[in-house]
């Protein structure tokens, strides 16, 4: 599977960055997320429980940061297992750049699935991977906003 894409964000770059960067930050971002703990400067552990179609699963998995350029640039690589509803494993690529006093992050990813997950079709993991990357970057553009836009998104 493979997806792009772009989202302004009403922040500067440095104050994206760092939220990008921040456990604390992605773990109220990220939709189902349990747990999210660094383990090391450009390593993190979570789990997160997701709903794909007919399939719920808890995800136990490990992400690592490189080729990190601050404030510009990185890109986030791991895998997820989810016991017998399968894996999923990938990078994505992120950049940021400042417009108009606002902050443009444009990313790539290239991730795959197998086991359980893979059997319900590319249409539909490629419809869920979008539905929640738009949640993820609706609840962190509302968490650097304010707390109070971020209470109305849950």
């Amino acid at each position: 599977m493979d997806m792009t894409g772009e989202h302004r964000i009403a922040a500067s770059r440095e104050v994206v960055w760092a939220a990008l960067n921040d456990p604390e930050v992605l773990r109220a971002c990220i939709p189902g997320c349990e747990t999210l703990e660094q383990t090391a400067d450009t390593t993190m552990q979570a789990e997160v429980v997701q709903k794909i179609g007919p399939v719920k699963a808890r995800f136990k998995g490990e992400v690592e940061l490189v080729n990190v350029v601050p404030p510009e640039s990185y890109t986030i690589q791991g895998e997820g297992k989810g016991g017998v509803a399968g894996f999923a494993r990938g990078a994505a690529d992120v950049a940021l750049s400042e417009e108009d006093g606002e902050t443009l992050l444009s990313y790539s990813v290239h991730a795959q699935v197998g086991g359980k997950l893979a059997q319900l079709g590319s249409r539909l993991i490629n419809s869920t991977s979008k539905k929640l990357a738009n949640k993820f970057f609706d609840n962190f553009s509302a968490h650097l906003n304010g707390p109070e836009e971020m209470a109305e998104e849950t």
